[in-house]
């Protein structure tokens, strides 16, 4: 593909922190940008060169947008599939609605990840109360999570079930959507990689990032990741099979349980975003390319950048709700990279910015 020349418009779907700085980041190379959203208030308007207020679903709008960019991506995997299928008949977008219909269900994305060789709690399907009462007297271990297929996110639509006689509270908070059942898995610790690939199926990969979850939201998020590096590496090795399974262009995210296993630890794939992500944000300071500068050198046809760290690490703390109303303290702080997402409205669980730091031995 022919790499975009600066002054060219990419098209972001989605106008939340994450379309704001892939925007911030396309400008430092010279792109504007054009960010589609529902919302009025979207924070990512503030800091493009263009946007427009539409459903998703509305095609008159969608055709305007296709022909207003030279191309198109987006921010969050909800997203339809059948906007991103309508756009490609238009203009490129990328990544695809391959990539996107995947990721927007756990039954495939846990079904994918197992034909790759890669590891997964156990998992079966549950259409209904009563699929569900007979995987669970049919042997499936107890504790278990009952997950939707779809449209879950930060703990949202799941559901613990502690012992058998759980199973119909468990579906009424499923309020009858296609389910996923989940064992628990024993895990030490939550991990992430990062990682991008190009058109021509250059593929690069951030140090594998340690996270800290309060209340099922990402608190903070450390890198490099306490791994061993053969662990490491088998991170890597698994992303790079998704992405070319799915012929993935962009940034995206695999998160992984680490599971103890005598002497070594062994990674359990969880989820994949095709996106950028919660986890990935350190890398704005403290990498020599961020997150958000790779989607955007991946999306325009350009070389993906270095992954190195800057120093020996970097963290990430989310600012939740009432935290960002500490940022005359972490303005004070030396060495304290701020990020505002400009929303308007605190509430409780909303996350409203984040602070990074570079580590060093």
């Amino acid at each position: 593909m022919t790499a975009l020349l600066p002054g060219s418009t990419i098209g972001i779907l989605g106008g939340g922190q994450l379309g704001r700085m892939l925007a911030m980041a396309a400008a430092r190379l010279g792109f504007r940008s054009h960010i589609y959203a529902p919302a009025s208030d979207s924070p990512a308007f503030e800091v493009a060169a263009e946007h427009t207020i539409a459903a998703y679903e509305d095609e008159a709008q969608l055709t305007a947008f296709a022909k207003a960019v030279d191309v198109a991506t987006y921010e969050f995997e909800n997203i339809p599939v059948g906007t991103v299928e309508f756009l490609s008949r238009h203009i490129p977008v990328r990544p695809g609605a391959k990539a996107l219909a995947c990721a927007q269900d756990r039954l495939n994305e846990k079904t994918l990840a197992r034909e790759l060789g890669a590891m997964t709690a156990e998992f079966v399907a549950v259409d209904d109360l009563g699929g569900l009462e007979k995987a669970l007297s049919g042997g499936f271990a107890v504790p278990s999570v009952l997950k939707t297929r779809r449209f879950g996110y930060d703990g949202k639509g799941q559901a613990k079930i502690l012992d058998r006689k759980d199973a119909a509270a468990a579906w009424a908070a499923m309020r009858d959507a296609p389910s996923i059942l989940e064992s628990f898995v024993n895990f030490r610790a939550e991990v992430s990689i990062i990682a991008a690939r190009a058109a021509d199926g250059t593929f690069a990969a951030f140090s594998v990032t340690e996270n800290e979850h309060r209340n099922h939201i990402l608190h903070r998020s450390v890198a490099p990741a306490r791994l061993a590096p053969d662990v490491a590496d088998e991170a890597v090795t698994t992303a790079r099979s998704i992405a070319e399974r799915l012929d993935y262009i962009g940034v995206f995210a695999i998160e992984f349980f680490v599971v103890p296993d005598n002497d070594r630890d062994r990674l359990f794939v969880n989820e994949m975003a095709p996106r950028v992500h919660n986890s990935g944000h350190w890398t704005i300071d403290g990498a020599m390319t961020s997150q958000f500068e790779q989607h955007i050198r991946a999306v325009a046809g350009w070389p993906l950048g270095s992954t190195e760290l800057k120093t020996t690490g970097a963290e990430m703390i989310n600012l939740i709700g009432n935290d960002i109303l500490t940022w005359p303290d972490i303005a004070a702080e030396p060495g304290a990279f701020f990020h505002h997402y400009g929303k308007k409205d605190i509430r409780p669980g909303r996350k409203m910015g984040h602070v990074n730091r570079l580590l060093t031995d």
